[in-house]
């Protein structure tokens, strides 16, 4: 793993070269090249002559000696073809004590570097962060984890075997779905602790190892990707955000991480992931399948306390087209949990059918709004409030939740200002994301933003984090 961290950190490393053109004006079209006087013109009288006035003087010191050598023209600077990122500042604190976790919820600086190669048949793309993270202070390099001191981001080679196929093979970022920051057919790793703590949204999506292949054809498209080894989520373990601890009865943090054991064996704790789709006149409908794990911990062990990720598969399918005024999304996934299909077992989670429904709409000039509905159904509930053991919480079998976006542009476009809200009516809890940012120049971007928990109960979903309320401000250049 140090040897593969290495060379990508080699990849990565490229130094900035520097490049000049220079070239003669093209000539004129003919007929627009100016005319010389012709040697006919008869000459003025004498005494009426013109004199030949002189050019300005520059100021001094902007004059080249007589006999020194010419200014040159100023060269133009670039980065290497393909090479591309940024650099970014971000910090956060906790608007609450927390007694288990640092009063920082974020203070890192980020070097992203990014390297494009693309040909007809094939394609390479690296992209890898380095960080520097003194709130988890830990700087060995985990790259299934995203600790340390450098994250692989994307490695991947991409090839076109024919117009009919795809194939790009390494690490990846896949997503698919219609939801809006909620996902049901999407059992691609996220990194919840990025998002809860203030990180650009983009880092929620979280690598995965893996060979995607995408067919095309006149009657439908398909994609399918293997990953050898399970990649979970980046998941809440309390190193960054206290969470309920049921086993305790109480909230817990750094004081008591999240022990998981995780399926690691290559080829045999593999995933397989599926997704059909086309067109069907302005509306793009698809089917998908998946068979792994839970992508995080959905379990535990008796014997050992453990949390664990049971086995897993889910079928569902989507919809997206335009409806009234604005796009309307429908998607549902039915999650067979393998290792608890009767739903008998208290300590795996039950099988669930999940439902959303979304719809968005330009709300007037530069506002956007969305909205969307979204509903976990717990499969065999009389089972499992049977097998249950006295004194542990009883699970509803409906858990609905409620999101509303805002976005509004201001300032030519370049204020964004934005609101995410997460209710739920079961749960009686929320999560409010607000956002503003300020695109200075072509390069400097400024952004400010927080993360808000509100919960009745401190074992529910959002409630749990009530302690992790946060602000955050960064400060990005990109080049």
């Amino acid at each position: 793993m140090d040897g593969v961290v290495r060379c990508m950190a080699g990849c990565l490393s490229l130094m900035v070269l520097l490049s000049f053109a220079s070239g003669q004006e093209p000539a004129l079209p003919a007929g627009l090249a100016p005319v010389a006087p012709a040697a006919s013109e008869p000459a003025l009288p004498a005494g009426l002559e013109l004199p030949k006035p002189a050019e300005p003087a520059l100021p001094m010191g902007l004059g080249a000696p007589a006999d020194g050598p010419q200014l040159a023209p100023p060269r133009e600077r670039r980065l290497p073809e393909g090479l591309s990122g940024f650099w970014e500042l971000r910090g956060g604190a906790r608007l609450q004590d927390d007694p288990r976790e640092k009063a920082a919820s974020i203070g890192e600086t980020r070097l992203q570097l990014q390297y494009d190669r693309a040909g007809e048949s094939v394609a390479l793309k690296v992209a890898g962060d380095f960080l520097y993270d003194p709130v988890l202070n830990a700087h060995d390099i985990d790259l299934e984890d995203g600790d340390g001191w450098f994250d692989l981001r994307q490695a991947n080679l991409l090839l076109r075997p024919g117009d009919f196929m795809d194939l790009k093979i390494g690490r990846q970022i896949n997503t698919w779905g219609t939801g809006d920051m909620l996902f049901i057919n999407d059992l691609f790793p996220k990194d919840w602790n990025s998002y809860f703590i203030g990180r650009d949204d983009e880092y929620l999506k979280a690598p995965s190892d893996s060979a995607k292949a995408a067919l095309f054809s006149d009657l439908a498209n398909l994609d399918l990707i293997y990953s050898p080894r399970f990649d979970s989520d980046r998941f809440i373990d309390g190193r960054r955000i206290s969470y309920w601890n049921g086993g305790l009865g109480r909230r817990a943090g750094r004081d008591t991480t999240v022990d998981a054991n995780k399926p690691d064996d290559t080829f045999r704790d593999d995933e397989w992931a599926a997704r059909l789709y086309r067109a069907v006149g302005s509306y793009e409908i698809a089917a998908y399948g998946y068979d792994g794990f839970w992508k995080s911990p959905a379990g535990s062990d008796p014997q050992s306390g453990r949390a664990v990720f049971p086995r897993l598969q889910v079928f569902g399918a989507s919809g997206r087209g335009p409806f009234a005024k604005g796009i309307l999304s429908l998607e549902t996934g039915w999650y067979r949990s393998a290792d608890d299909l009767s739903g008998d077992d208290p300590f795996v989670r039950n099988s669930e059918v999940r439902y959303l429904v979304g719809y968005e709409q330009e709300l007037a000039r530069n506002l956007t709004g969305g909205i969307q509905y979204y509903v976990e159904q717990m499969l065999n509930h009389d089972d499992y409030q049977r097998t249950l053991p006295t004194g542990m919480r009883t699970a509803d079998e409906y858990r609905q939740v409620v999101t509303l976006r805002l976005t509004k542009l201001l300032m030519s476009q370049n204020l964004q200002l934005g609101v995410f809200l997460y209710f739920s009516p079961t749960d009686h809890d929320a999560y409010l994301r607000p956002k503003a940012s300020y695109k200075i120049d072509d390069h400097w971007i400024a952004e400010v933003g927080g993360n808000f928990f509100v919960g009745k109960d401190d074992h529910t979903f959002f409630g749990q984090f009530e302690r992790n309320n946060n602000l955050y401000a960064s400060l990005r250049y990109g080049f």
